[in-house]
């Protein structure tokens, strides 16, 4: 489906992107999306992002009040290095390792919502209107954070 490099460390050990303005325009609004979506703590999305952790419903809410905001400041300062890099063609690998955390929250947050899981058959579903439509983008944003991981792994 996608066949060259986007993502390549340099010699300089920073790491040249090679996106197409369609891609970054399409990262540009998911991740806006994803930025808003961050202000609504009731989303059912977002529990891929922010998943419980404890099963007792008290500890749970003591839990998400004690951590629930420095969670999202976190994912937000990450959306901020990716979105104000989204024109950059040469990142830094702080910035790369941004792109990489952030294309992982936009797949948890899309996954979840097309309900993706290891049954979902990619080559038939992909011609399925809207979801098929969904399935693209979410394969796209694999296939590049695999570009990324690729990059950033040492050699």
């Amino acid at each position: 489906m996608f066949f060259s490099r986007q993502i390549e460390r340099r010699p300089d050990g920073r790491f040249r992107l090679r996106l197409r303005e369609g891609e970054r325009m399409l990262l540009r609004r998911l991740y806006d999306d994803l930025a808003e979506l961050l202000t609504d703590p009731d989303d059912p999305a977002l529990r891929r992002l922010f998943p419980p952790g404890h099963a007792d419903p008290e500890t749970e809410e003591q839990y998400q009040k004690l951590v629930r905001d420095q969670l999202v400041s976190g994912r937000a300062q990450v959306l901020d290095v990716v979105r104000s890099t989204l024109s950059e063609k040469i990142l830094t690998e702080e910035e790369a390792d941004a792109w990489l955390r952030g294309l992982n929250d936009l797949r948890l947050v899309l996954g979840t919502r097309l309900d993706v899981s290891e049954e979902t058959d990619f080559e038939v579903e992909l011609d399925a209107g809207e979801r098929g439509r969904g399935l693209a983008v979410y394969a796209y944003l694999t296939w590049l954070q695999e570009q990324f991981v690729e990059a950033l792994s040492p050699t």
